[in-house]
């Protein structure tokens, strides 16, 4: 669809109360149920891949990634542990240490306390680094169908806001689906095709390391080679910085244009370099904004299950026995902490693991809001900065309208041209038939 960009106005600059749109945009019902599917899909795959426990714990709970995080200690904590201690899924270690990390980071933003948000996301990376450094096998698959999934049902909640946003469209799931499936090499490709350009890039630098290991020839090599190695080291960073600082425009540029994964590359890196501090300020809003929402929808979940827990606990006789075993009570932050009495009978752990995976659905709701307001947020972004960037009105987004209304003219049948006959009749010249009657 092309529309005609409007010109920039002097109050266009306040354009960031836009982001606080997100709220409303993430809490609606069809980017909800993409973002559980997807989370649903990334937990089932860790659970399934969690039956082979490969993870040390200590008798204190000590994680191999905690002591990674902590001094690297790694192998001394494996050697130490390894007999006596207990064995964990990497899933399930990444996923409450991340969940630990989660929140503190926003306990610091509240403060606000820019070192604790460091900190903390720099531990997340770090358990990243852990994962493939010491389960590499099982971080390659897992990883992968996470990276599928996300892209795909992100790819679709990032078209509903870009239309939700920019002509207040509403496509239902089928539609946001079918988009994301025909875009769906391009959303899995533009995260790691940087990635995969700066291994490209590194290779080089390995192998003048390698040659270096020659005998004379190899240090004069090295002297004589290591511009191009720092200037292939500069071309590194720049993609990493862009990559980092960008990657979150990439799915929104595919959702908002319809393009392949080289055109989200090259906007995402643009827009960041073009305005990194306005980038960066669109992005801290939205951090801000979205850790105040988070808090108000975790403090409505709390709310939901003590409510329904209190009306239980009206019905329930014994001093209300059976529903500790069955249900123990939750806190804001722990929903499902473990019962200290053990079930009495078979229909008691039935009944008692029922109702936690009800209470994992509310859990995984509240998870799933987060990814919606993560999507619907940065799609928002990304429109505030194309409209600073390359001046185009926040609300032209591809629709494929034109290009449909410009096939239908083309398929439509065209009037037949009216043709003179080659030789028309002398009007001079007697008629035949009139001589014959004479």
């Amino acid at each position: 669809m092309v529309r005609d960009r409007e010109p920039m106005l002097p109050l266009g600059s306040f354009l960031f109360p836009e982001v606080f749109r997100a709220f409303r945009m993430s809490i609606q019902p069809t980017k909800l149920i993409l973002a559980f599917m997807a989370l649903a899909a990334v937990c089932l795959t860790g659970r399934l891949m969690d039956f082979h426990r490969t993870v040390v714990v200590g008798d204190d709970g000590i994680t191999e990634l905690d002591v990674y995080v902590a001094d690297g200690q790694v192998h001394e904590h494996i050697r130490l542990c390894e007999e006596t201690g207990i064995k964990d899924g990497v899933f399930a270690t990444l996923w409450n240490f991340g969940a630990r990390r989660f929140h503190d980071a926003l306990k610091a933003l509240a403060r606000p306390d820019v070192l604790g948000i460091t900190r903390n996301t720099a531990a997340c990376l770090e358990a990243l680094v852990w994962a493939f450094q010491y389960h590499p096998l099982y971080s390659i698959i897992f990883f992968a169908v996470s990276l599928a999934m996300l892209s795909l049902c992100g790819g679709a909640i990032c078209r509903i806001a870009a239309l939700q946003f920019a002509q207040g469209e509403k496509p239902g799931l089928t539609e946001a689906v079918h988009f994301a499936i025909r875009k769906f090499h391009s959303l899995v490709t533009a995260p790691i095709t940087p990635i995969a350009i700066i291994a490209l890039i590194g290779v080089f630098i390995f192998l003048l390391g390698l040659v270096g290991n020659i005998p004379v020839l190899g240090e004069l090599s090295v002297g004589l080679f290591l511009p191009l190695a720092l200037m292939a080291a500069a071309l590194i960073a720049i993609i990493a910085i862009g990559t980092l600082a960008g990657f979150n425009l990439m799915l929104p540029t595919i959702a908002y244009e319809d393009s392949d994964c080289f055109d989200a590359i090259s906007r995402s890196f643009s827009y960041v370099y073009a305005k990194p501090w306005r980038m960066g300020f669109y992005t801290v809003a939205a951090a801000v904004y979205g850790a105040i929402c988070y808090a108000f929808v975790r403090f409505f979940c709390y709310l939901l299950l003590q409510i329904t827990r209190m009306f239980l606990q009206f019905g329930f006789l014994n001093e209300n026995e059976k529903l500790a075993r069955i249900w123990p009570e939750p806190n804001f932050t722990d929903f499902l902490p473990a019962t200290s009495t053990a079930p009495a009978n078979w229909s008691t752990s039935a009944g008692a693991f029922l109702v936690y995976i009800w209470v994992v659905v509310v859990v995984g709701l509240m998870v799933s809001f987060v990814i919606s307001f993560y999507f619907s947020a940065n799609t928002i972004i990304y429109a505030l900065m194309r409209n600073r960037v390359d001046k185009t009105s926040l609300d032209e987004v591809y629709t494929g309208s034109d290009e449909m209304a410009a096939e239908a003219m083309l398929a439509m049948p065209q009037p037949e041209a009216q043709t003179e006959p080659s030789n028309p009749p002398d009007q001079d010249q007697p008629d035949e038939n009139s001589e014959t009657s004479e």
